[in-house]
């Protein structure tokens, strides 16, 4: 298989366990190049800590891209996860069409929402700004309130498969491509992905853990990916993330304290033995 080189653009929080300090270990443990884009830099991530530090950088967008250029550098995917403004979302697709590689893919997971809200920061013009990126990417990874989001449909804690299907037509009707559409639960101590790929729908169930931790969603998003450039299936890849997805969350359990983040580093040998 060839060797690929993906571009994922978002930002790093240099304590947290989330964003670009999971997406690179985790991509790069799959076996595959990983070059990042940090769109900002803070001290830690947002959920739990006070008084962190941030510093934009998306005035460096733009000429870390004529370098690039310049360069002719090229990736086979671009993966964006947190982006900070419209702005960063509109130099996203100047980065893409400049950089891609022939038949190089557009990844993208919007992460702005969960639990029915919107992070804090953002508002409806964001929104508006990731559903134009969204229609333009070859996958999305929404849950389940980004997904209500992009569509206008009424978010929901108690559902069925008819409203799941509402929601994944909108996205189609959006003009999104593939759609990997996560935490979807249907039965008591269950979850799982519904995966809309080449017109083809499956869902693929697993455990329900009863704990959560911060940035399981890019932990998710960036195995994902790694497996899909792996040459691993769309849905293939969409389970192996949310088996590993899960161990991490029983690794971290194991610790009373850890609880800004998920451990992915311990159990990263059982992802790579997934794609072997």
């Amino acid at each position: 298989m060839a060797y690929k080189k993906i571009l994922t653009i978002q930002d790093i929080s240099c304590v947290g366990q989330c964003s670009l300090t999971v997406a690179l270990p985790i991509i790069s443990a799959c076996g595959v190049e990983t070059c990042v884009l940090p769109s900002a830099v803070l001290s830690t991530h947002t959920a739990g800590f006070t008084g962190y530090t941030f510093r934009d950088l998306t005035e460096d967008m733009p000429a870390i891209k004529e370098h690039w250029m310049k360069e002719k550098i090229q990736f086979n995917c671009v993966y964006t996860g947190y982006l900070g403004s419209t702005k960063q979302i509109d130099y996203v697709v100047d980065i893409f069409e400049a950089t891609k590689s022939e038949n190089g893919l557009l990844i993208v997971d919007p992460a702005m929402a969960d639990n029915g809200k919107l992070y804090p920061g953002f508002d409806e013009a964001f929104v508006e700004a990731m559903k134009s990126l969204c229609a333009k990417a070859d996958y999305i990874i929404p849950n389940m309130t980004e997904a209500c989001l992009l569509t206008g449909i009424a978010y929901q804690t108690e559902y069925d498969e008819a409203y799941v299907q509402k929601i994944i037509t909108a996205l189609q009707d959006m003009g999104c491509k593939n759609i990997i559409f996560t935490g979807i639960s249907y039965r008591a101590g269950r979850t799982g992905i519904v995966v809309c790929n080449d017109g083809k729908q499956a869902y693929y169930e697993h455990e329900m853990l009863p704990n959560s931790c911060h940035g399981t969603g890019d932990i998710y998003a960036s195995a994902f990916v790694g497996a899909l450039m792996r040459g691993k299936t769309a849905y293939d890849a969409a389970g192996i993330a949310a088996d590993y997805t899960v161990e991490c969350i029983k690794a971290t359990a194991e610790e009373e304290n850890h609880w800004y983040g998920a451990k992915f580093e311990p159990v990263l040998g059982k992802l790579i033995s997934a794609l072997e």
